[in-house]
């Protein structure tokens, strides 16, 4: 598990980028907490700057789209989906899954930003 921030440091509507390998961006939309690789499938860019609405992430590249909940494009110019990480909340601090550190791989820990 990767520490991220105190939950009441990540307000709804925000999201936070930990400089992982590969990065990883985690969002709190509609009350939830999602994490997605940071990297837009469509072409290098920091999703965590792009915009959000309800749990839906656009690019600010191309405005390309992606559902935090599934980690799927849901218009082009994507076409393949970003990979999503399990979130959980300890003792008020928000916490990410990393799949690389599951896979094996190691992952240098994060902070918010």
């Amino acid at each position: 598990m990767i520490p991220v921030c105190r939950l009441e440091d990540l307000p709804v509507g925000e999201a936070v980028r930990l400089d992982t390998t590969p990065p990883v961006a985690v969002f709190h939309a509609d009350g939830e907490l999602y994490a997605i690789d940071d990297t837009c499938t469509h072409q290098d860019a920091s999703l965590s700057e792009g915009w959000l609405e309800g749990c839906q992430v656009e690019c600010p590249l191309h405005a390309a789209s992606f559902d935090l909940r599934t980690g799927m494009p849901t218009c082009l110019p994507a076409r393949r989906p970003v990979r999503t990480h399990h979130v959980s909340v300890v003792e008020g601090t928000v916490y990410v899954h990393h799949a690389a550190e599951e896979n094996g791989y190691a992952a240098e820990e994060g902070s918010a930003a």
